[in-house]
């Protein structure tokens, strides 16, 4: 959905008249672009350039998350491989764009409703921006006018983080009361109820960050209540819903391959054009072995997907020896419709394909579907033709849950309507309407025994059952103070012995086959993975946590770390810090 500008455009028809002798005007002026709607509403489209690109979304999550295993650790996991140095994203050009854009839209040609529309649309990208670059750095400079090389304030120090935060929310709420649009088909413009999504989401992140930070409840309260409310806002307007037109075992992977978003439930997206030549590359960043970086679920995530009766399965004895062709049968329905699981198939010149996991892309069993789509075409390249969300209905419907658990407020209409509406959606059928009292021993312990509150350990797992490779995971880490997951061994599916043919999709037909030493004789069709302890000459990074069984792991042999003194915020860049020594370094950063 990124919508280009080019200002030039509008400078070259601002100067020209029939007298060709004129001098060319070298800039626009001021009253060319803001003094009339048409040309606030260009200057305006520049603004979105801000928001991810098409293929950014997954790979957030991809890269750094709790989610699943990848070619190689982020070098921001590696002991001593990341320093200030390597840092990245201290860039204030976006801002300045929208500031100068804020101070200029004076001219009282417009009307005042017409002005105050598009001001509201700047500020809810300034809060976007701000929001963006606090996660990350904590303390940053609040510039609220366009800064000229001179101005002083480029060597300012950082201004504390809590009154950054309170400028993000100012400016949601002006972007709310101001912001006209209400309704967009295309899912591809920022609307008042996108404006309340954002500040549900920066307010839900503020407010958990604090508690789980030891804040008083003075201070985290009021952030969850505002994020409660602007999510009920969006709820109680009907504009959207959960899409239900594909059935329990479609609905919720129709929304991540549908060319055109699914506006009901999408709220805003990247929308993928053929006739503008923007397209994603998600088939191919999960389908090949040397483009991306070959994500892979971990069998800990997997095990959170309920079984359909609503029950953990990991309250079912010996799951943790299932082979995978038997824990994935009568799970919710999100997990088939997120990994390839028995009856997948892919279109390979028109017939469909029988299409199990596959070694040579998958480090672990549980390969994404997700974003992909089914037809082999689009593997080879930045082909694919869907749309990719950034906001949706179902977030709407968490932020609200997670906002009211975290406050104790939950009761058994919220749960219904949402974690509730959201688990019927993916068939299940037990504990719908019922909040639960008891907690799960499996997620307590996923989330390192910190949380013993059931209700907020339901709601942490249905967030990640739904929003998953959504790129909002690591931020979830961040403010549930949960950066120690990073750095748990990558684990995979079951094996339960070596040199056995294992069918993944029950087709009759072998898929793969784990061996130490030298491989057996083979059989055509079938992935041998060498599952040694050391390969040539050095440790394996395949391996069975039980050496000749177990689960599969990846990378054991290199140590993630994760320090939680200081590893929460980004270090600011070097660069910067030469150039302006005031902002000075966050603490324990080289």
């Amino acid at each position: 959905m990124k919508k280009y500008i080019l200002i030039a455009s509008v400078i070259f028809l601002a100067g020209c008249t029939k007298q060709l002798n004129q001098t060319p005007q070298s800039t626009a002026s001021v009253s060319a672009i803001f003094g009339t709607t048409g040309g606030l509403q260009l200057y305006a489209t520049s603004f979105y350039d801000n928001l991810p690109g098409i293929s950014d979304v997954y790979k957030t999550d991809a890269g750094m998350s709790d989610l699943g295993t990848q070619s190689s650790p982020p070098s921001f996991l590696l002991a001593g491989a990341y320093t200030s140095r390597q840092s990245s994203g201290w860039s204030f050009t976006a801002l300045r764009n929208i500031n100068y854009f804020i101070a200029n839209n004076t001219n009282p040609a417009i009307p005042v409703a017409t002005r105050n529309n598009y001001n509201g649309l700047a500020r809810f990208f300034r809060a976007y921006f701000y929001y963006n670059m606090v996660v990350r750095f904590g303390d940053v400079p609040w510039v609220s006018t366009p800064l000229s090389v001179t101005d002083s304030t480029l060597y300012a120090a950082r201004t504390p983080r809590a009154v950054v935060m309170d400028s993000i929310l100012a400016d949601l709420d002006y972007a709310i009361a101001n912001i006209s649009m209400t309704t967009d088909p295309t899912a591809s413009q920022i609307t008042r109820w996108v404006a309340y999504g954002l500040k549900s989401r920066v307010c839900l992140f503020e407010g958990t960050f604090r508690k789980y930070r030891g804040g008083q409840t003075s201070d985290y309260q009021p952030w969850l209540q505002e994020a409660a409310t602007a999510a009920k806002a969006v709820i109680d307007s009907g504009r959207f819903a959960l899409n239900q037109s594909g059935g329990v075992t479609q609905s919720y992977r129709q929304l991540f391959i549908s060319a055109a978003p699914i506006a009901s439930e999408v709220m805003l997206s990247n929308v993928a054009s053929s006739s503008l030549a923007v397209f994603n590359d998600a088939n191919w960043y999960f389908t090949s072995a040397t483009y991306g970086v070959r994500f892979s679920y971990t069998r800990r995530f997997i095990n959170t997907y309920l079984n359909l009766d609503g029950t953990p399965f990991t309250s079912t004895p010996g799951y943790d020896t299932v082979t995978f062709v038997n824990e994935v049968k009568n799970r919710d329905t999100r997990l088939q419709q997120t990994i390839r699981t028995p009856g997948y198939n892919r279109i390979n010149s028109g017939n469909p394909v029988a299409a199990p996991p596959v070694f040579s892309y998958t480090y672990t069993g549980y390969q994404p579907i997700k974003w992909c789509l089914d037809d082999v075409y689009y593997d080879n390249g930045a082909n694919n033709t869907n749309s990719i969300s950034l906001m949706r209905y179902a977030e709407i419907l968490l932020n609200y849950a997670e906002a009211e658990a975290e406050l104790g407020q939950m009761t058994a209409s919220i749960w219904s309507s949402t974690i509730g509406a959201l688990r019927a959606r993916a068939g299940i059928t037990g504990g719908l309407t019922t909040v639960p009292t008891t907690a799960d021993p499996y997620m307590e312990a996923y989330f390192q025994n910190t949380v013993t509150d059931p209700v907020i350990l339901e709601v942490r797992r249905e967030r990640g059952t739904e929003l998953n490779l959504e790129g909002l995971r690591y931020n979830d880490l961040i403010r549930w103070q949960q950066g120690l997951l990073l750095t748990l061994p990558w684990n995979g599916f079951y094996v339960p012995s070596l040199n056995t043919l294992m069918d993944l999709n029950a087709d009759g037909v072998p898929d793969v086959c784990f061996y130490q030493g030298s491989a057996p004789s083979t059989v055509a069709g079938v992935t041998y993975v060498n599952v040694s302890s050391t390969l040539n000459g050095g440790p394996n990074p395949q391996i069975l946590s039980q050496g000749d069984h177990g689960e599969l792991h990846w990378l054991d042999n290199v140590s993630r770390t994760f320090d939680t003194t200081y590893m929460y915020l980004y270090p600011i860049p070097y660069s910067e810090l030469q150039l302006n020594p005031n902002l000075q370094q966050n603490p324990k950063w080289q």
